[in-house]
């Protein structure tokens, strides 16, 4: 069965003593749901992007490590589930609930998976 990503962004000045008793409940009934439906894979909220460090590969293969988000937005993923669905419109539906639930914009996108030519699983 397909798996999507279902990421969850807030603006980058985001508080987190925003999150009330009520949203995080909100989002645990979410989590309970999911978790019934044998849906969900994995969840979580991450650090706020402030403590982000970017990777850049030069043209001479070297790695150069920045402090900060990857790309300059006004916005930045502020967590994600992995869940298995269908289809898109099956992830489309958790993935509305979970913006309600959370208070906040997201995406969702379709995990690829590449399998080795060599036959290794993981």
């Amino acid at each position: 069965m397909p798996q999507y990503l279902v990421a969850v962004y807030h603006p980058d000045d985001f508080d987190p003593s925003l999150v009330t008793e009520e949203m995080i409940e909100e989002i645990h009934a979410l989590n309970r749901e999911l978790i019934a439906a044998g849906a969900r894979k994995f969840a979580c909220g991450i650090s706020p992007v402030a403590n982000a460090k970017s990777l850049r590969v030069k043209p001479d293969g070297k790695v150069l490590v920045t402090d900060g988000p990857y790309t300059e937005t006004k916005e930045h993923m502020g967590g994600f589930w992995i869940l298995e669905a269908a289809d898109l419109d099956g992830a489309m539906s958790w993935a509305m609930k979970g913006a309600v639930a959370c208070r906040a914009s997201g995406e969702v996108r379709e995990l690829l998976f590449y399998p080795d030519p060599r036959g290794a699983t993981e």
